[in-house]
């Protein structure tokens, strides 16, 4: 409780009061019966409105009222529901999520539980992920897009904690425990021949509790999309004995959710995959030409994976800039004054700048390299840490290949959408270097995590002060 306390002051004092509510407008839709929400609605003494939203597809009025569809996944909307109908367009999504996201850091520090570490290395894990991880900017600046985030890694939380408290062989060595696959349910013994036809019949069918969890990661792919490629880690970790179990039970969860959304798409727009993604991508491939965009290219497509791979672990901040970094060459002039004397934090003349279009996740969150012992001694060894491993790659595999890679950011906005993973690898990779090579490096690797939380800290600050 402590933890989720002190990231809810944290969260709710850094945050800035930003524009960008689609979900409320979303949210107020529903509760008019619509799907398509009020757009361009004008601004007012008071009210912004909403018609400087780009990412609507406008559509044609069955009311009178003009109106247009979001494209991004509704579930975000669908929990600010109640507190719109409570106090409409006054509703502040910012606050609400700030909470959400502490209560994300209260998950995590129960996953944690869960796994064979040490207290202190679950404590330095928890730390990372609230204060270390881009998660924090996330949290505090509420906006359309990281709403969504912050929604979606608390459910996959959920699911990981709900896979991994009836799996308690998961994180060792296979070869420890070779009767967990043959198992007809978890901490039973394998059925023989002769047990009676319905104890046989009840291996078969679908695990309550791994159909829970996967029936959170659905919803958290109902939040944000490229979640699902995180999906093979419900295969190799759960409850239901064998992999063929555990995945159809997770399968079974998940496809409530995820089926929902594709109806829901099917039935306001038409397709599966909402159209709307397509028109954001077309205007902001033919306007936002300084990023690279290009619109003989796909959606998603793996030409974009060069320059995608350089923003996530090769972008670097501006040193000594003398114009706010803009990827569209906007910047305000720095360092005007004569007498200038740079500083860390001298809005006029700084030091070191983020860089909006993103910036290395090493960089930001040093102690992702943790993941490394973890994959060093358990990779293969381990169905934790396989079925981790194998779904941050995919995540990160297919984000890489998409447009646009979250502008305007600080750090890189959609490692949002591997940190459960990879919080459990990096929780597994600080214990096993404490184990294996003694208290020296165990210092190091908490010191990475301090060198997180003061880059992240540095981050939220400036991308505040610049308006991000």
């Amino acid at each position: 409780m402590g933890l989720i306390a002190i990231a809810l002051v944290i969260y709710t004092l850094s945050h800035p009061y930003r524009l960008y509510d689609h979900f409320e407008w979303q949210a107020m839709a529903f509760l008019e019966g619509k799907a398509a929400i009020r757009y361009p609605v004008p601004a007012t003494a008071d009210s912004p409105g909403n018609a400087f939203f780009q990412d609507v597809l406008p559509v044609a009025t069955t009311d009178g009222v003009a109106r247009g569809l979001i494209p991004f996944p509704p579930l975000p909307a669908v929990l600010l529901v109640p507190f719109v109908a409570l106090w409409g367009h006054a509703t502040n999504s910012q606050l609400i999520f700030a909470i959400l996201g502490a209560l994300d850091v209260g998950l995590a520090w129960w996953v944690l539980g869960r796994l064979p570490i040490r207290t202190w290395v679950r404590v330095a894990a928890a730390i990372f992920f609230a204060f270390g991880t881009v998660f924090w900017y996330a949290a505090q600046i509420g906006t359309t897009w990281y709403e969504a985030h912050v929604l979606a890694v608390g459910l996959a939380l959920g699911a990981i904690g709900v896979a991994l408290g009836r799996d308690p062989g998961a994180a060792g060595d296979e070869d420890e425990h070779p009767d967990e696959e043959a198992a007809g349910d978890v901490g039973g013994p394998a059925p023989a021949s002769g047990d009676p036809p319905r104890f046989r019949a009840r291996s078969l069918l679908p695990d309550r509790r791994q159909f829970l969890a996967g029936f959170l990661f659905g919803l958290a792919c109902t939040s944000r999309l490229t979640v699902a490629f995180g999906a093979p880690f419900f295969v190799l970790v759960g409850s239901g004995g064998s992999w063929q179990r555990r995945a159809v039970s997770a399968a079974l969860g998940a496809a409530v959710p995820i089926g929902a959304l594709g109806i829901y798409n099917l039935v306001t727009a038409g397709a599966l995959l909402h159209p709307g993604y397509d028109t954001l991508y077309r205007l902001e491939a033919g306007f936002y030409l300084p990023l690279h965009y290009h619109l003989d290219w796909a959606i998603e497509d793996p030409r974009y994976l060069p320059q995608n791979f350089g923003i996530m672990f090769l972008n670097t901040p501006v040193f000594e800039p003398t114009v706010v970094p803009s990827a569209l060459g906007t910047g305000d002039p720095l360092c005007t004054a004569p007498d200038a004397v740079r500083g860390l934090f001298n809005r006029d003349c700084p030091l070191v700048l983020p860089q909006d279009t993103g910036m290395s996740l090493l960089l930001v969150s040093p102690a992702y390299l943790l993941i490394l012992p973890a994959l060093r001694w358990g990779y293969g060894h381990s169905r934790l840490v396989t079925g981790a491993a194998i779904a941050v790659l995919l995540i990160a595999f297919f984000n890489l290949m998409h447009f646009s890679q979250g502008w305007v950011q600080f750090g890189y906005r959609f490692s949002n959408d591997f940190v459960p993973f990879a919080l459990v690898l990096v929780a597994i990779g600080l214990e096993r270097l404490a184990r294996r090579r003694g208290p020296g490096l165990a210092v190091v690797a908490v010191g990475m995590v301090a060198v997180s939380v003061a880059v992240n800290f540095w981050g939220v600050v400036w991308a505040n002060v610049l308006g991000w």
